[in-house]
């Protein structure tokens, strides 16, 4: 099997998702730089796919990355059957526990289709 590949450094992945937990934590008026908050999003997509390899699950996080991921069928062409869509505040606080994979689904917060598209034992890490 493949190695993940990663753009984005581990360390610096890790800081930017440490600024943006502690920044839900204890909340300010400066808003977070947006370039934190890609790279938070970034590397937890990059993450999801070194523990979970393969091509049968497309997760996005829009605007910031998509990945694929999950062993099972290969999707090729068109919209893939497993599709897992939310916001990037949505799928951070899933990734660090902050909220659960189906409180998610179940509040409207994730669109999930396909029979594949449950990331709930993958999540959080």
């Amino acid at each position: 099997m493949a190695v993940a590949r990663r753009r984005i450094d581990l360390q610096e992945g890790k800081a930017a998702l440490k600024v943006w937990l502690e920044g839900t934590q204890a909340p300010s008026d400066t808003p977070l730089p947006r370039t934190v908050l890609a790279t938070a999003v970034r590397y937890s997509l990059e993450e999801l796919t070194a523990r979970a390899p393969g091509n049968s699950v497309e997760v996005r996080v829009p605007p910031f990355g998509v990945t694929q991921c999950v062993e099972g069928p290969r999707h090729t062409r068109g919209t893939p059957p497993n599709v897992i869509e939310c916001d990037a505040a949505t799928w951070l606080a899933m990734v660090t526990g902050q909220l659960d994979w189906a409180d998610a689904v179940s509040a409207g917060r994730v669109a999930a289709s396909g029979l594949r598209a449950d990331l709930s034992a993958l999540l959080p890490f």
